[in-house]
């Protein structure tokens, strides 16, 4: 099926939402962007607070799994010293969240090697 893009919607932006994203790096643990709000003009917005996320890696035998977490801080120094924190919470919620799925997997139907059905 071909893309009929008559048919093709797509949404308005929200004048009273936008943000300037700018990137903050060491370039090597990881990077924070600061989303500064803006008036539809581009002007900074005093109404609002700026928005800070980090982003990092954590190595696994799987390979690299992203981690990203919302730093709460009022200046780009106080993510940086909140940064480690916040990425290490980050992680213990991933780490909660695949312990969760494992928990939900084995409550499953499971099946033996004999080939009989046992519901746990």
């Amino acid at each position: 099926m071909a893309l009929d893009d008559t048919s093709l919607e797509i949404g308005k932006m929200d004048l009273g939402k936008l943000y300037r994203q700018e990137t903050f790096t060491d370039l090597g643990l990881g990077s924070i962007q600061c989303l500064t709000p803006v008036t539809p003009d581009g002007a900074p917005d005093s109404e609002r607070k700026a928005i800070f996320i980090g982003t990092a890696q954590i190595m696994t035998a799987h390979g690299p799994i992203p981690v990203q977490s919302e730093i709460k801080a009022g200046s780009i120094r106080a993510a940086c010293e909140a940064f480690p924190q916040a990425m290490q919470d980050a992680v213990k919620e991933l780490v909660e969240q695949a312990r969760q799925i494992e928990r939900e997997r084995q409550g499953g139907i499971v099946i033996p090697r004999g080939g009989r059905l046992e519901l746990p």
